[in-house]
């Protein structure tokens, strides 16, 4: 994928978000972190106080077990959503001009449900990895190999 000078590229996973910015150029690309984002998401079984709730079937013995909610992929989800409304925002300001969104598939799904128009017309492309823990020489070659 062809990185341009002074695209912004989103690299987010759920917990932690890293703005950057092209400072070079399609061919020499110089990724700068202009803004980061971690939230503390423990993992669920940290978040679920109880076991399973149990009702009793009003025609018979048969149980049933509530479907647990999971509450970690709960908070990825919205931090998901917090980061499509980041783009909205930073759009509608005019802070960019073409965007590169990279995300794990789960994540980028969830962000995309909350893309605005106003993203979707700068965004020039979507990669589905998990970056956010790669190093910025090592992210510019996997969205060039992309």
């Amino acid at each position: 994928m062809n990185i341009p000078h002074d695209v912004a590229i989103i690299v987010c996973d759920g917990e932690k978000l890293l703005w950057l910015r092209n400072d070079g150029d399609s061919d020499y690309p110089n990724l700068e972190v202009e803004g980061k984002r971690k939230d503390d998401n423990p993992p669920d079984r940290e978040l679920t106080a109880n076991r399973r709730g149990r009702v009793q079937e009003s025609s018979g013995s048969a149980r049933s077990a509530y479907e647990e909610t999971d509450f970690h992929q709960l908070a990825e989800d919205r931090f998901a959503a917090d980061a499509a409304d980041m783009l909205k925002t930073r759009a509608l300001k005019n802070e960019y001009e073409q965007l590169i969104v990279v995300a794990p598939p789960r994540t980028l799904g969830e962000m995309r449900k909350h893309y605005h128009s106003e993203v979707e017309k700068r965004l020039i492309g979507e990669i589905d990895k998990e970056l956010t823990g790669h190093p910025l020489d090592e992210i510019e070659k996997i969205i060039k190999a992309s």
